[in-house]
């Protein structure tokens, strides 16, 4: 990996386009501490800090996590990248069960450029309702427990204000991100998520250190960085892992030329649904949480702040667990169609060596993927689970004391993984010396 960053900027365009990256995250992480008008700063960090280290750490975790802290200091890139993501997963939804969306799906890169177009539409109307979400929160005092004042004004103009602020960041950082993707290394998207969860890392990995005195800090702080890198070569491991289903196609004639013959794989990964089941199953645990909010006296309010705000309560954990397996095989039978697969291969003379073309090809993917999904689904859960074990273990105050799982893992990951792959290929379009030798 150091190899290809080195040879990265050894090379005059790959070294302009990684600069450029390095340039646009800068500018996000400087728009997630400008906090939006109308806002008493002194006080929400005083509010942020006690939230952080209470109770209420896990409430929104989620978009907390995607927004590097942004959220709770109500800065202009609060929301952060969380708007697009939902509506780039609802789009993906819909494009299953609306002919509209799956015949522009099929239309190739003029179809997939208007569902580009309605995810943007859909990622602003979010981004309204969230905002004006957690600006109501503030201004009635109940983004943070027992902590008023964080609002100066509750007139509707400033209100009005504050929404327009960050609901116009997202859409700015909607446009940093496609400013990456097209002009520099990566993923536009995926390198702002993995810029805000890598900026929360030091602060998380200290507060170990620091809620110990003397040198038990030390050992437990190299104790957990030592379990991290563990955990983070196994969730290397798994995310590279695949399973190759050889594919040979049979010789054709098409005109004088002699077509096919050829022999290939479908990669199939042991995580074929990536971190979205996670998300999923987080933004669902979400729901109840907020229904005890806005109804603190409601049918089962005390029931559910007591069950499901803190993460490390063994109800929330096994639902969280069996949530996550079931999204996994959700989101992977919407995303790998068996049936469409086999087709194709039917359609240009492919066929699976020992099995029939047409529906036998088609159960046996079928049956394939579903034994994958499963330790893949089980992966998934046991790594989201890490930082809610490691409160009890470590007798944490929060999910940020023990950094090194859960979402974050798997995307500092996974962006990493895929980055340097990018770089690696366009390096080899650039150096042709190791094909000569």
């Amino acid at each position: 990996m150091l190899t290809a960053f080195a040879g990265a900027f050894r090379t005059p365009d790959l070294r302009k386009k990684l600069l450029f990256t390095l340039g646009i995250m800068v500018i996000y992480r400087l728009g997630s501490v400008i906090p939006v008008p109308n806002v008493d700063v002194g006080t929400l960090h005083t509010c942020a800090t006690n939230a952080q280290a209470g109770s209420q750490a896990g409430l929104y975790s989620l978009l907390s996590l995607f927004s590097g802290g942004a959220l709770l200091q109500l800065a202009i890139f609060a929301l952060g990248i969380m708007p697009y993501i939902t509506a780039s997963i609802i789009l993906q939804l819909l494009t299953v069960v609306i002919p509209r969306l799956e015949a522009l799906k099929k239309e190739g890169q003029s179809g997939q450029n208007k569902i580009t177009q309605y995810t943007r539409y859909l990622t602003l109307v979010l981004a309204v309702l969230q905002s004006t979400t957690f600006v109501t929160l503030a201004r009635n005092d109940q983004l943070f427990q027992n902590c008023p004042g964080v609002v100066y004004d509750t007139g509707a103009f400033p209100i009005i204000v504050m929404i327009l602020t960050m609901t116009a960041g997202t859409g700015v950082v909607m446009w940093l991100g496609e400013l990456i993707t097209e002009k520099g290394v990566g993923n536009g998207m995926s390198v702002l998520i993995f810029t805000q969860i890598c900026a929360t890392f030091p602060q998380a990995l200290w507060a170990i250190k620091q809620q110990r005195p003397g040198g038990a800090g030390w050992v437990v702080f190299l104790l957990v960085l030592g379990i991290g890198l563990l955990v983070m070569l196994a969730v290397i491991f798994i995310e590279q892992s695949q399973r190759r289903i050889p594919v040979q196609y049979a010789k054709r004639m098409v005109g004088r030329r002699v077509l096919g013959g050829t022999t290939t794989y479908i990669p199939l990964k042991v995580n074929q649904a990536g971190v979205i089941p996670v998300i999923f199953a987080s933004s669902l645990m979400y729901i109840p949480v907020l229904y005890s909010q806005f109804r603190p006296n409601g049918w089962g309010a005390s029931w559910i702040q007591s069950h499901f705000v803190r993460g490390d309560h063994p109800v929330y954990m096994a639902t969280f667990f069996l949530l996550i397996i079931f999204f996994a095989y959700f989101y992977v039978s919407i995303t790998f169609n068996p049936q469409e697969v086999a087709d194709n291969m039917k359609k240009y003379g492919g066929f699976i060596p020992g099995i029939r073309a047409g529906k036998p090809t088609e159960d046996y993917l079928g049956y394939v993927l579903n034994r994958l999904t499963l330790p893949g689904s089980l992966y998934l859960g046991l790594i989201a689970l890490i930082p809610m074990i490691a409160i009890g273990v470590l007798n944490t105050n929060s999910q940020s004391g023990f950094p090194f799982g859960g979402t974050s893992i798997l995307i500092i990951v996974g962006v990493g993984l895929d980055t340097v792959k990018q770089i690696e290929s366009q390096l080899q379009q650039r150096n042709y010396e190791g094909f000569l030798r």
